[in-house]
């Protein structure tokens, strides 16, 4: 038997969305309330909040899976330097998730965070 581990060649981005930390906290903490109230998880690696949205599986994007190849439809995202398991905010909870282990997640906060538009300006306190 042989076992084969092929790593993904590349992620492709369609759309990218920048949000100041407290802001978009503020519209999670009401899209939460106004949906029923389930506990929204965010992911973080390195310095940056994320959170990817996924193309449905099609023939289409299984072919380009086949080749390496991942498309996010978007990617909403924010600076936040340091980790913390919870924020709560606006009478709402929400879990953030440590990814760093990620390699594909590294490059992508690296990449998220040079084309910031909050990176070296107030960041609506992105701690």
């Amino acid at each position: 038997m042989e076992i084969s581990v092929e790593p993904w060649k590349k992620l492709v981005i369609h759309e990218v969305i920048e949000y100041k930390f407290d802001d978009w906290v503020k519209q999670i903490a009401f899209s939460t309330r106004s949906s029923g109230g389930a506990i929204p998880t965010m992911q973080w690696t390195n310095g940056i909040v994320f959170s990817p949205a996924n193309f449905p599986t099609t023939n289409a994007t299984v072919e380009e899976q086949l080749k390496g190849i991942l498309h996010w439809s978007s990617v909403s995202f924010a600076i936040k330097e340091k980790f913390e398991k919870q924020i709560v905010k606006e009478n709402a909870t929400i879990n953030l998730v440590d990814v760093s282990v990620n390699e594909i997640f590294k490059e992508l906060a690296i990449s998220l965070k040079s084309q910031s538009k909050f990176t070296n300006s107030e960041s609506g306190n992105g701690q």
